[in-house]
């Protein structure tokens, strides 16, 4: 549980720091001098979406801290039978990095102004990112197969909602880069698809560490991590 609060306190600080740094916790009103020494408002709302989504990810990251927690407290009563891991979760953690990197290289070529280099990234994340999705369909179906039922063992129902759990938000990075594909597609340019590919790469890079997280827990390489960190404390 220790390690759990450390990490909340870590990612609070990170947001802390990270909004300190954009100037949202400042307090002009107690500023003396001239007015225009101030910076403009930014029109585009870039900063307000930039804001929003370190937020989002904070809260994501809360989420998901919790029920790492839980996870390491149900596996430490007799019960718990770990689940085999399917060989494809492997498959799919390249897949994800690859999704991940398309959306970087997306992101620089926006900042060249590379419209052809935006398009093949963000076109090139969608799809492996479906294929993600699929693979981990994929994995549910072949432990189905081998009789790891949701209701066999509560190791197999953590299989399930934590899979599922990082399964949704994939989705629903999905539907964000789908409405920047959109928005590809009706001809808008590199200057208006610049923020939505920045803020989909930075969200798909958090999903991928997540899952590298979560892959570390359900191979029991965690457990493993927490167990000696246990010793050092005591």
């Amino acid at each position: 549980m220790s390690l759990i609060l450390a990490f909340l306190t870590v990612i609070i600080l990170i947001a802390f720091a990270w909004l300190w740094r954009q100037g949202i916790l400042a307090k002009p009103w107690l500023e003396t001098g001239v007015v225009g020494r101030f910076p403009a408002a930014d029109p585009s709302g870039a900063r307000v979406a930039k804001v929003g989504l370190a937020v989002f990810l904070a809260v994501v990251g809360s989420l998901f801290a919790l029920t790492i927690s839980a996870y390491l407290m149900r596996a430490s009563l007799g019960d718990w039978e770990a689940v085999r891991m399917p060989g494809i979760l492997w498959v799919n953690t390249g897949v994800l990095a690859l999704s991940s990197l398309s959306l970087e290289t997306a992101r620089l070529a926006a900042g060249r102004d590379d419209a052809d280099g935006v398009r093949a990234g963000v076109l090139a994340a969608g799809a492996t990112a479906a294929l993600f999705v699929i693979g981990q369909l994929i994995a549910w179906r072949q432990l189905e197969i081998e009789g790891y039922y949701l209701a066999t063992n509560p190791a197999n129902a953590f299989f399930y909602l934590i899979t599922a759990l990082h399964g949704l938000h994939v989705l629903g990075g999905l539907a964000a880069l789908g409405r920047v594909t959109w928005r590809m597609q009706r001809g808008a340019g590199v200057a208006q698809l610049r923020l939505g590919v920045e803020l989909c790469a930075t969200y798909w890079h958090a999903l991928l560490l997540i899952w590298l997280v979560l892959l570390g827990l359900l191979a029991n390489w965690l457990s493993d991590f927490v167990a000696i960190c246990r010793q050092f404390l005591t």
